[in-house]
């Protein structure tokens, strides 16, 4: 019986850190939208999906809007800024190995890089970081989206909906990529700060999998948005509760889970890859760059760029 109360404390304590975290992703969001220029109003002469006024798109964004992972290009960039060393180069390039090499996750990467992000990012001023990601996606990133993905995201906002971008990423990179792309916003991990400062812990948990869901219903409640008619797209198994909230839920460069799951639910698969299935890249132990090895390299560098 202790035993079971243990486990029913645990699943209880992982399920209010997913809430926690989809609320704390909404809340920013929805704080960020306030501060913005009003909309333009949507078009009021149709009546499909794409037009009803409660309507909105969710965009994954590794793998589906980006060739690769964010962070993964933002670490590239810092470490051919030299803002790390190859020692800490080569501890990302084996996780993200073994993780191609194994298909799941490593309980001890994950463990390992979210102790040392969040012990290097403490303390940190969130400007710094958010300086530094700016300079990175200039000049890696923007090159990397893909062109039939960025077609889908135009064609949302051409119908007047709002269009959100959804990733374990940290808020600060999911923020840039969505105005770079003209995006409503952003949905991403948010990590904890006091007066600007960061304070060495997340807020929940990454946004990932069922996180990534509890943050798009949470917006939805606060934005007043029918999920039935909202769109949703993913290229990964770990996003199908995101996109199972969703009436008009979309696949694009899918994995294997993905792809399956999707043939026998009936959704639409889309994969801008030529010729072969794309690998993984750049996603180390799964989510090992998320919000918590996106910290990590941002606090490195900040660091060594102050010593």
């Amino acid at each position: 019986m202790a035993a079971l109360r243990r486990l029913t404390q645990a699943r209880r304590s992982s399920s209010e850190r997913t809430a926690l975290a989809g609320e704390a992703a909404a809340d920013a969001a929805e704080r960020a939208l306030r501060a913005a220029p009003a909309p333009v109003e949507a078009p009021e002469d149709g009546g499909t999906p794409a037009d009803h006024p409660h309507a909105a798109a969710f965009f994954d964004c590794d793998n589906t809007i980006l060739r690769g992972a964010a962070v993964f290009y933002l670490g590239v960039g810092l470490y051919q800024r030299r803002f790390f060393t190859r020692r800490d180069l080569a501890r990302f390039a084996w996780q993200q190995a073994w993780f191609r090499l194994h298909g799941t996750e490593d309980p001890a990467h994950i463990a390992d890089a979210q102790h040392t992000a969040l012990s290097l990012v403490a303390g940190k001023r969130t400007v710094d970081l958010e300086a530094i990601c700016e300079e990175i996606f200039e000049d890696i990133v923007a090159a990397k989206v893909w062109p039939g993905t960025r077609a889908l995201v135009q064609m949302h906002l051409d119908a007047g909906q709002r269009v959100w971008l959804v990733t374990a990423a940290p808020l600060e990179v999911a923020r840039i990529i969505a105005r770079r792309l003209g995006m409503t916003g952003a949905l991403g991990t948010v990590a904890e700060a006091v007066d600007g400062v960061y304070t060495g812990r997340l807020v929940g948990e990454m946004l990932h999998g069922p996180a990534k869901a509890a943050a798009v219903g949470a917006l939805a409640r606060r934005e007043r948005l029918e999920l039935g008619h909202c769109a949703a797209y993913s290229d990964s198994a770990n996003d199908i509760p995101m996109l199972s909230l969703v009436g008009h839920p979309f696949v694009v460069n899918p994995d294997g889970a993905l792809r399956r799951h999707a043939r026998a639910q009936g959704w639409r698969v889309q994969d801008f890859r030529t010729g072969r299935k794309a690998a993984r890249i750049g996603i180390p132990a799964a989510v090992l760059l998320g919000a918590v090895a996106g910290a990590t390299v941002a606090g490195v560098a900040l660091r060594r760029r102050r010593s």
